[in-house]
């Protein structure tokens, strides 16, 4: 078994649980190849001296690895999406971060976690994304996501106002701070703070929400992910934001946007046990009444 390992620089009050995880590889037998800015971290704040490989680029590791670690929070889970990209590895997140939807594994659950995986224990949990289509292709080849894709004003305190359109006819013009357009993966995150509906996993579905609308009747609107839909932005200022997942970068008036869904999906990996409800509950904590 080959895991190609992902992460973040972390806090010192982390470091048992990363030394944790690079014991319990070695205890399984399982090789693993590290990405190179964060093997050059470990090195500094662990003091490893084995000679573990690296990798920098998705070329790297397609088709030469089983799995791949992401050790973080949900971010650095988002961030792994360019490393797999549509070559079907799967991916099990580690969660050192906060909240964790994706990256479902406890600090505490380290070691029985991966000999879980070791043995085969597990299922593929297949996530659709989004793929955004723009006459500039602001975000290079890297141009889908797992959650959401966001407008939102920049250089001014105005509101935007944002065009839609499903299949090429007209849905409404937004007059916000913003627009999300999000994968029902991406409904328990910023289109959920927005107002956003959650939408199970495999539903088949886009939420446009809007935010911060100026007209308090125009709500989030639930559609199959099987439209195409389209975006023209425009306002007093002269840029905007445009965010997939994690990436930012500054737009204008002229570039249009198209949201579909993504020709191919993300592999999450559940151990046995774990099932997106069971994990709904615990993070949104239904049932828990504090005062008892």
């Amino acid at each position: 078994m080959i895991i190609a390992i992902y992460g973040r620089p972390f806090k010192k009050n982390l470091t048992p649980y990363i030394e944790t995880v690079l014991k319990t590889l070695k205890d399984i037998n399982a090789e693993y190849i590290v990405y190179e800015a964060y093997s050059q971290f470990l090195k500094q704040e662990l003091h490893i001296q084995d000679s573990h490989q690296t990798f920098r680029t998705h070329q790297e590791i397609r088709g030469k690895i089983d799995f791949l670690l992401s050790i973080g929070g949900d971010g650095t889970m988002l961030e792994t999406i360019s490393l797999v990209r549509d070559s079907g590895i799967p991916v099990i997140g580690i969660n050192t971060g906060r909240l964790g939807y994706l990256a479902g594994i406890r600090k505490e659950d380290i070691q029985n976690a991966l000999q879980e995986l070791a043995l085969g224990h597990y299922s593929i949990d297949a996530r659709s994304l989004l793929h955004l289509e723009t006459n500039n292709f602001i975000f290079g080849d890297v141009n889908y996501g797992l959650n959401e894709l966001t407008i939102h004003k920049k250089d001014s305190s105005s509101m935007i106002t944002i065009n839609a359109y499903l299949n090429g006819e007209f849905l409404n013009s937004y007059w916000a701070d913003g627009l999300i357009v999000s994968t029902a993966t991406g409904s328990t995150g910023y289109s959920l703070s927005c107002g956003g509906p959650i939408i199970l996993p495999h539903s088949e579905s886009f939420v446009i929400t809007p935010i911060a609308p100026h007209n308090l009747n125009v709500r989030p609107v639930i559609v199959s992910d099987k439209n195409i839909i389209s975006l023209e932005v425009e306002g007093r200022s002269r840029h905007f934001l445009a965010t997939l997942d994690s990436r930012s970068v500054t737009i204008d008036s002229s570039i249009q946007l198209a949201v579909r869904k993504a020709n191919f999906e993300l592999h999450l990996i559940r151990l046995n046990g774990e099932n997106y409800l069971n994990t709904l509950r615990n993070k949104l904590m239904w049932g828990i009444d504090m005062r008892n």
